[in-house]
């Protein structure tokens, strides 16, 4: 099931015209309008209504309208079509649905990523985002850098220090520039 076409709307559609969709089809199909007609029509009704609020609830949250989208582009699972399955109820396939008792269920997504390095051709599938994986990645050889710099300016430091004052410890220098500056007053 396609929840644009559902609410009959554009994948870009704004949150405005998402909500304003759903409302006009909401009272077209609310099952409370329809309370006289046969069993057959209650039915189809009821389940247009249940399409038309399961579209609005993925649409208007911003987190699973992304997720949707993603899935829906994936060539790995295409739009889905969710098969029923016995006993607490639920679906399948990709896609979201009405668990029994009304619960919105859905699956996370499968993220898929190809590239070539040095002429090497990879793939990954998995759940986790390959993005996060990269972003971690640089993260880690950054904060690398910073300890490899911080660790190389401490041995150059302690070098310029052994250059500037052969032979003495750094206590045996502050020594002798506090007694200078106990001969300095003395003098005055």
């Amino acid at each position: 099931m396609d929840h644009y076409q559902v609410l009959g709307l554009r994948k870009n559609a704004s949150k405005n015209e998402i909500k304003e969709a759903f409302r006009k089809l909401a009272l077209k199909y609310h099952p409370d309008k329809h309370s006289e007609s046969s069993q057959r029509v209650k039915d189809g009704v009821t389940h247009k209504f249940r399409q038309i609020s399961e579209a609005y609830a993925v649409l208007s949250d911003d987190r699973k309208r992304a997720e949707y989208n993603f899935r829906s582009t994936s060539s790995s699972y295409g739009t889905g079509g969710g098969s029923r399955r016995g006993g607490a109820g639920g679906f399948s396939g990709g896609t979201y649905g009405y668990a029994s008792g009304g619960n919105t269920y859905y699956e996370p997504p499968k993220y898929t990523a190809k590239g070539t390095f040095n002429g090497i051709k990879w793939t990954f599938s998995g759940d986790v985002n390959p993005n996060l994986i990269r972003n971690v990645g640089i993260s880690l050889v950054f904060a690398g850098v910073l300890l490899g710099g911080s660790a190389l300016f401490n041995i150059a430091r302690e070098a310029i220090w052994r250059l500037n004052n052969s032979g003495k410890s750094f206590e045996e220098t502050m020594e002798s520039i506090e007694k200078n500056k106990r001969a300095k007053k003395d003098k005055s």
